[in-house]
């Protein structure tokens, strides 16, 4: 059982001559008029995490929320309540300015938005970060060159969507030995790729990154297991800021692999910091993006 260690982590490396925009640009789409935090923090922890540019893609109201909480985000403001099919068209047009597409950040599931996703994903050829109500729109047919950042009921449904035996997907929600279950997760998804004669989810170039009490990072050569981080990071936003510390690396040039490893590491290490300090299970996602700059 590997466990991640100080070791195995990698920084992107930034030349002295660099100009605005040389050291990554995310574009992160998401939110709703039932979520504004989410896609809030992950766009600050993008920019934590040392890439340059971050723009947000959201519906209107949302975006014009996300300029008052941080100058420092640009924001692409989407008319009407939720994401559909009818902002596909600016949504591809804006992935072809950026490196990193994070996606899913407090989309909701309405109907028009899982089409969107279903569409737009597929289209989309930059690396890519998939979380919260994405991954629960998608399948593993859906995804190639991504991070997915699911917790086990994420999981559960995504496994669903792409036609994994329910006796097999329940057995992998059961199992609580985490090395168990990652093993019993990446043979599950081989397995659907031999049964349709395709290539698999890893083959294609995807990740998971398992969230839970130890996160499980998969990929179609290794397994590798991140301790960090503690029972207080069960407060809604921490996933958010995972995912924002994924998508910053990432876009700073690091693999699919070493974002994956590095944003699980230090997401838990901030957290971890963050129980001493506040001396108990006070702090908040919020903290942990202005934590970011203390660690990385």
């Amino acid at each position: 059982m590997k466990y991640v260690s100080k070791k195995d982590i990698k920084l992107p490396k930034r030349k002295k001559s660099s100009k605005k925009g040389d050291n990554g640009r995310v574009l992160i789409v998401g939110g709703s008029k039932y979520y504004v935090g989410a896609i809030s923090l992950a766009g600050l922890a993008a920019l934590r995490s040392g890439v340059d540019w971050v723009t947000i893609a959201a519906p209107e109201k949302v975006a014009w929320c996300v300029n008052s909480l941080s100058p420092d985000i640009v924001s692409i403001k989407l008319k009407g309540d939720f994401i559909s099919l009818k902002h596909a068209n600016i949504i591809d047009k804006l992935a072809k300015k950026h490196d990193v597409v994070l996606i899913g950040n407090g989309m909701g599931l309405n109907k028009e938005t899982i089409k969107f996703n279903k569409k737009t994903i597929k289209k989309i050829n930059n690396l890519k970060v998939v979380d919260a109500d994405g991954i629960k729109a998608l399948s593993t047919a859906d995804l190639n060159n991504s991070i997915i950042t699911p917790h086990i009921k994420e999981l559960e449904i995504f496994m669903k969507n792409s036609n994994i035996n329910n006796k097999i997907i329940k057995n992998i929600i059961k199992e609580k030995n985490i090395e168990r279950k990652a093993l019993m997760i990446r043979k599950a998804i081989k397995l659907l790729g031999i049964k349709n004669n395709k290539k698999n989810f890893f083959e294609n170039n995807n990740i998971i990154l398992l969230k839970g009490r130890i996160d499980a990072i998969i990929s179609k050569d290794n397994i590798l297991f991140n301790k960090t981080g503690n029972a207080g990071m069960s407060k809604a936003g921490t996933g958010d800021v995972l995912a924002g510390i994924c998508a910053g690396f990432l876009g700073q040039g690091l693999s699919l692999l070493q974002s994956a490893i590095n944003a699980a590491y230090f997401n838990g290490l901030i957290g971890d910091i963050l129980l001493k300090k506040k001396k108990g299970f006070t702090y908040l996602a919020s903290d942990m993006v202005e934590e970011i700059k203390r660690v990385i």
